[in-house]
């Protein structure tokens, strides 16, 4: 049995544990997501879609030519239009395949906020999505860029409306966030249990969360990164041009303004981290890098059945 199921001490019935990666298995892992960053790359370019390496994977290109040794994924963002357009163009071009975007809407419900892009040849469950009826497979996170209204009012409003969008778009509790933000977030989701309404709220937040115009205003932001991302504030000129970088031995992209962007949320981000804070971020409940997905989703789907 390939070394990377042997890590798998629990199959579909039993997902209450994580995941331990040997470095070996990180970094295999990290290997197979490269197809997939190249097929979205090839995706892009053909398709004019602009895009940025961002976060762990743009400071490891920096700093180690690839993935940072402890880093499990790699993120990109795209400026709304053309993160909108990616949906469209990708379902118009039949571009699914071994690569599947994922996205919530009428037809699919993910647990994320944001697109992915899913390597079926492999499989990976996260914690917070085992009982999800999705194609497991490695993901490439896709975020979108969004433009700050000047106003602080309007920002106000726009980072509620981005709480809402979140919240009935996921349908999850958000934790360590404070006692407040839970309780009120369990409030709403009791009051609004109807699959019709929580789409109709999303959809509405969404609207009026990305309505602001980039060439009225001075700063974007992360709204679908989580709390954290979604306050803070770049200044648009980071954007204004794309500049490459090598990741792997492959060129990707990332904003002309990376240097600082990076200090902005990082710091000194060519300085090592302590050594407690090198470990992989994301929690994996099941990984299978030797079988396609279909056969996991296969035997849980039959287990559990679908979650709408």
């Amino acid at each position: 049995m390939p070394k990377t199921r042997l890590l798998l001490t629990k199959l579909v019935n039993n997902m209450s544990d994580k995941v331990t990666l040997t470095p070996d298995v990180l970094r295999e892992l990290q290997v197979k997501q490269l197809d997939m960053l190249v097929y979205f790359r090839d995706f892009c370019q053909k398709n004019n879609l602009t895009f940025y390496l961002i976060g762990g994977g743009l400071i490891g290109a920096l700093r180690n030519g690839g993935f940072v040794p402890w880093d499990d994924d790699a993120d990109v963002l795209m400026p709304r239009p053309d993160y909108e357009k990616l949906v469209v163009l990708w379902r118009e071009q039949k571009a699914d395949g071994r690569f599947r975007l994922l996205k919530t809407d009428d037809e699919m419900f993910t647990g994320n906020i944001f697109v992915t892009i899913t390597d079926t040849n492999y499989t990976m469950v996260k914690t917070n999505q085992t009982d999800v009826d999705i194609p497991h497979g490695l993901v490439l996170d896709v975020f979108p860029l969004d433009v700050c209204p000047d106003s602080r009012f309007a920002r106000k409003m726009q980072f509620v409306w981005t709480m809402l969008y979140s919240l009935f778009l996921a349908q999850i509790v958000p934790e360590n966030h404070g006692g407040i933000m839970s309780f009120g977030s369990k409030i709403l989701l009791s009051i609004f249990r109807g699959k019709k309404i929580r789409n109709k709220i999303w959809r509405t937040a969404e609207k009026h969360m990305t309505k602001y115009k980039i060439d009225e205003n001075k700063c974007v932001t992360e709204l679908c990164s989580g709390p954290y991302w979604m306050k803070k504030e770049y200044p648009k000129h980071i954007y204004d041009s794309v500049s490459y970088v090598t990741f792997e031995g492959i060129k990707l992209p990332c904003m002309s303004g990376y240097d600082e962007y990076l200090r902005m949320v990082f710091g000194d981000y060519m300085q090592l981290p302590p050594e407690k804070d090198r470990v992989p971020h994301h929690d994996i409940a099941y990984l299978d890098l030797n079988t396609p997905c279909a056969e996991y989703d296969a035997k849980r789907k039959s287990k559990y059945g679908t979650k709408a």
